[in-house]
């Protein structure tokens, strides 16, 4: 046809044949590379072929030869970065010898893995089993129906199947021997999904170690193989008052750190925490993750080499290889804290006396939260002094925006030292995270600030819940708090994780409150009367109320009084108090509240009554994007006597 062209026909296996003046068969045993052919023959089919152009059909080929070139990796679950890493290695490998890899994922479900495999094995050459979940017998039955096949990680009773395994059993004893000789006594393994047999090898490593060391005490306890086990094993490791956790995996580590870190539990400070596999992000979590690094590429590359001489029958498969693991020491494991490691090495020592009748030890003064008549309450020590009561909150009137608060807060000599639901502001509850404005939702009680008509009474109120209050099993002057935040159609907002804390001084004691706001349910903006157009009303955050007194004064960094703490970003403030006492006196106190955030402004008042939080929108809105958080809190001494401005600020110095 003018113009145009035409496609030229291929040039077909029987066309090469009688160029080269042999059988078709004999072409095609030239052409998939079978050594039985004479090799004067072949060189003349090789010749005949190029002249020809000829290109050999890879479907017929397939065909012909009853292969694909290609196989198939199972694995239980394709979102863990370790079975990606083998992967890789397989894929690399393979492709050396031409072959391709199909990858099949079981999403961690033992009653459907047999199917699997037998569907993907159809379809492929070969098949590799990574970590495969069934039971024994179920894998028994099925190997004869798959080659060939190797397995990853599992140990089997038959010779016939190669397979591949790391000594986790070894790699486990080294994680645990390494948290002993840092001084644990006291450790949790959160366990793996109860079908995997590289959980099982764990398991004995540990049995392995307690044998060597009668005092360690291992509480096993279960979990799973991604981050969301991982986050939710946190609560049972708290229980459980260990001192070190090792996780299943890396995963489970990352979301045990997440969640720790939400609690305000200090790794390692006050919790060891280790990881297996030494995925790629272990080196980069925070703190830096100790583990456990496994070969993982050449676990893949080596399960290639050993599959492909199966499928090559000149090759020679080994029966079982084995690979060690290496420990990876990082930030996130340190010694055991000190007030535990004095109790393991001195638990019989008596403190040395003059009177050989006084031989009781005496405990030592740290405060101490217990549960009563539901609530969380703070004793000075051992003995019965109140220093804070945690209320619940739950029974406020909606109109004052429901929320869980610290209720009376006393200095030793039990001066209260905080104020709830006074005349002048009845929704104001001693010391509370109470914000005027979050998404249009009031989480701070009574009227609101509209621009041009001024505060008035709306329906916007929100409510704060107490989801998961717990003492710290490792410091029982520590009271973790889960508050989920709703709007006034109970709708979630946002969800806040609280630490609060004491400790005492030599005239006084100090309460630490820190809380992070998580914007886990959507983007927030929060708002204050200041932003909504009314000057200096910028209040919201963190608030302390304090009771009236006969005399109030105020001191900060930048000067005396309230107008030149009102607004600044002074690192702290204190109120100087005289109450008056039953007798007729009076009685000094000083509240001295610095921040623990980057600085922000303060919102106080004095005259009208005492009370300051530092404020989180003062004068422009704060935009916290989904999944964003927020840091506030304060650092509070309160002391049974007045301070002057220079005292203050030393004191300050020490507490932030």
């Amino acid at each position: 046809m003018p113009g145009g062209s035409t496609r030229r026909p291929a040039v077909t296996i029987a066309e090469v044949a009688a160029a080269a003046g042999v059988s078709r068969a004999t072409v095609s045993r030239v052409m998939n590379g079978r050594s039985t052919v004479d090799p004067t023959i072949a060189a003349r089919v090789q010749e005949a072929a190029i002249e020809l152009n000829y290109r050999p059909s890879n479907v017929a080929r397939s065909l012909s030869l009853g292969r694909t070139t290609t196989v198939a990796l199972v694995v239980p679950d394709l979102g863990n970065p370790v079975f990606q890493r083998v992967l890789e290695g397989v894929t690399s490998a393979a492709a050396e010898d031409g072959y391709r890899v199909l990858v099949a994922n079981t999403a961690e479900d033992p009653g459907q893995e047999a199917a699997i495999a037998r569907d993907a094995r159809r379809r492929c050459d070969a098949l590799i089993l990574m970590a495969p979940r069934m039971p024994d017998a179920a894998l028994a039955t099925l190997l004869p129906d798959v080659e060939p096949a190797v397995v990853i990680n599992r140990e089997l009773t038959s010779a016939v199947t190669p397979t591949l395994v790391v000594d986790y059993a070894d790699a486990m004893e080294q994680v645990l021997e390494h948290l002993v000789g840092l001084g644990h006594r006291g450790v949790a393994y959160v366990a793996g999904p109860p079908a995997s047999a590289s959980d099982g090898a764990r398991r004995r490593g540990l049995a392995a170690v307690q044998a060597r060391h009668a005092d360690l005490d291992v509480t096993v306890l279960p979990g799973g193989a991604d981050i969301a086990a991982g986050h939710a094993s946190a609560r049972a490791v708290l229980a459980s008052r260990v001192t070190a956790v090792v996780a299943y995996n890396d995963l489970v580590s990352f979301g045990l750190l997440a969640s720790l870190n939400e609690a305000g539990v200090a790794v390692p400070a006050d919790l060891s925490v280790a990881g297996f596999d030494d995925i790629e992000l272990a080196q980069y979590a925070t703190p830096a993750l100790t583990t456990v690094a496994v070969p993982q590429a050449d676990l893949g590359r080596h399960a290639w080499r050993e599959l492909h001489a199966v499928i090559d029958d000149s090759g020679q498969a080994a029966t079982t290889t084995r690979f060690g693991a290496r420990l990876q020491v990082r930030a996130s494991t340190g010694p055991v804290p000190p007030r535990v490691a004095r109790a393991l090495d001195e638990p019989d020592r008596q403190p040395e006396t003059a009177d050989p009748t006084a031989n009781a030890a005496q405990p030592e003064q740290v405060p101490t939260w217990s549960l009563e008549s539901g609530a969380m309450v703070l004793h000075r020590s051992l003995d019965q002094v109140v220093l804070a009561r945690y209320e619940p909150g739950g029974t406020l009137p909606t109109i004052h925006s429901p929320r869980p608060y610290l209720h009376p807060v006393h200095t030793l000599t039990g001066v209260p030292l905080t104020d709830v639901s006074p005349v002048d502001h009845r929704h104001h509850y001693g010391v509370s995270m109470a914000v005027p404005d979050v998404n249009g939702t009031s989480h701070w009680g009574g009227r609101t600030f509209i621009a041009d008509v001024g505060p008035t009474l709306l329906p916007n109120h929100g409510r704060q819940t107490s989801t998961q209050t717990v003492i710290d099993p490792l410091s029982p002057h520590v009271l973790l708090d889960t508050v989920l935040w709703s709007d006034e159609h109970g709708a979630p907002q946002l969800e806040e994780r609280r630490r609060i804390g004491a400790r005492l001084l030599e005239d006084g004691w100090v309460l630490e409150w820190r809380s992070t706001l998580h914007a886990a349910h959507g983007p927030l903006e929060i708002r204050s009367p200041a932003t909504n157009g009314r000057p200096g009303a910028g209040y919201g955050g963190l608030f302390w109320r304090l009771p009236a007194a006969t005399s109030t004064r105020v001191l900060s960094a930048a000067g005396e009084g309230e107008g030149r703490a009102h607004g600044s970003t002074s690192p702290w403030v204190a109120f100087v108090q005289r109450h008056s006492d039953h007798q007729g006196g009076e009685r000094a106190t000083t509240t001295l509240l610095t921040q623990t955030s980057p600085a922000r402004h303060w919102f106080l008042r004095a005259a009208e009554y005492p009370g300051a939080c530092p404020a989180l929108a003062w004068d422009t809105p704060l935009l916290v994007p989904a999944g964003g958080t927020v840091e506030t809190g304060v650092v509070a001494a309160l002391l049974d006597r007045e301070l002057d401005a220079a005292e203050a600020a030393e004191l300050a110095t020490g507490l932030r």
